[in-house]
């Protein structure tokens, strides 16, 4: 059933595309097919805010010529289908994480450098730091896609049964992790036991204790009431969980410019606005894991630096992977 939905979707969106391009303007063309924004993330998440609040822009800022639609959930597939989607011109626009479009582009592996940044506020700096990303906009335009900003959840953090006071305290860890290469790599750099397992057995898997303890931002944390099942969260701020809204490059060069303008403003509003979300929604995101008695553990300097220590090997690796400019770019504000 699945695959005949995702077929239908597919075939609806070919239809939505080729009327658009023989239209003259794609923007005339949206009142009858809006535009499409896509996310694999469920509502009431920043993913979802941040997509929303985009497409409203666009239509503000256009005055009503230009019409957009969301779709949130995978409704239309998951992270790898959108970016194939997007990359074959069936949906212009869609908002994910980083670490699915690793696979795609190699040198985004650079936002999975563990521990790089503790404060998001220096994180952002450096993700607006016009330098930096010129060269990571260089990487989505390899492959057809043009970044049009990137908003966050704040970072990831973990979560376990287990008061961790000393880098040893990690050691064996049974700990759920997302598929990424890196990801793995650094949990065992610690002398953890990362587990990649997707994130609809984890609640169980904590339960049954086929799993000690997960890492994920507050709102996943949250939303999938993880917190009920550990003792700590441990605010590791091991990676930044950052969304990247991109658009098919054809389909924005396909675009009158003042409508080009439209997009790219709409974009650095929705950024910002999702930014300002993203923040809110931490502080009460923490106050509902400490409210159930869940406890807040906060990593010193000195912790962090003795982590960064022994994921040396990883960040050999993701530096081979990136290149010396993105490395250096993105390390140069490292705290």
């Amino acid at each position: 059933m699945r695959k005949i939905k995702l077929l239908l979707c597919v075939i609806m969106l070919w239809s939505v595309t080729a009327c658009a391009e023989k239209a003259e303007d794609p923007a005339k063309a949206s009142q009858s097919y809006p535009w499409i924004v896509a996310t694999d993330s469920p509502a009431d998440t920043v993913t979802s805010i941040y997509a929303n609040k985009f497409a409203q822009e666009v239509m503000r800022l256009s005055e009503g010529r230009i019409q957009m639609q969301v779709y949130e959930n995978g409704t239309l597939g998951g992270d790898r289908e959108l970016l194939e989607s997007c990359m074959g011109k069936d949906i212009p626009f869609i908002l994910q994480n980083t670490a699915p479009q690793v696979n795609f582009m190699p040198e985004l592996c650079i936002f999975d450098l563990p521990v790089a940044y503790t404060s998001i506020t220096k994180l952002r700096e450096t993700l607006d730091d016009a330098t930096f990303i010129k060269m990571i906009n260089a990487v989505y335009e390899k492959k057809g896609f043009r970044l049009l900003g990137m908003g966050d959840q704040s970072f990831r953090v973990m979560t376990t049964n287990k008061k961790i006071q000393t880098l040893q305290d990690f050691k064996g860890q049974k700990i759920r992790t997302m598929e990424n290469k890196y990801h793995i790599a650094f949990w065992q750099s610690i002398h953890a036991n990362p587990t990649p397992m997707t994130f609809s057995e984890v609640y169980i898997g904590l339960q049954q204790g086929t799993i000690d303890a997960q890492e994920n931002p507050y709102e996943v944390i949250v939303s999938g009431k993880i917190y009920e099942q550990q003792d700590y969260i441990v605010q590791t701020n091991h990676l930044p969980h950052l969304l990247s809204l991109i658009v098919n490059e054809e389909f924005f060069q396909s675009l009158k410019q003042e409508d080009q303008q439209v997009v790219l403003k709409a974009a650095e509003i929705a950024k910002n606005y999702a930014r300002k979300q993203a923040d809110a929604r931490v502080k009460e995101r923490l106050a509902i894991i400490t409210q159930s008695g869940t406890n807040i553990i906060t990593l010193d300097e000195a912790m962090i630096k003795e982590i960064r220590k022994e994921a040396a090997v990883v960040y050999e690796d993701i530096h081979k992977q990136a290149g010396d400019a993105i490395y250096h770019a993105y390390t140069k504000h490292m705290q």
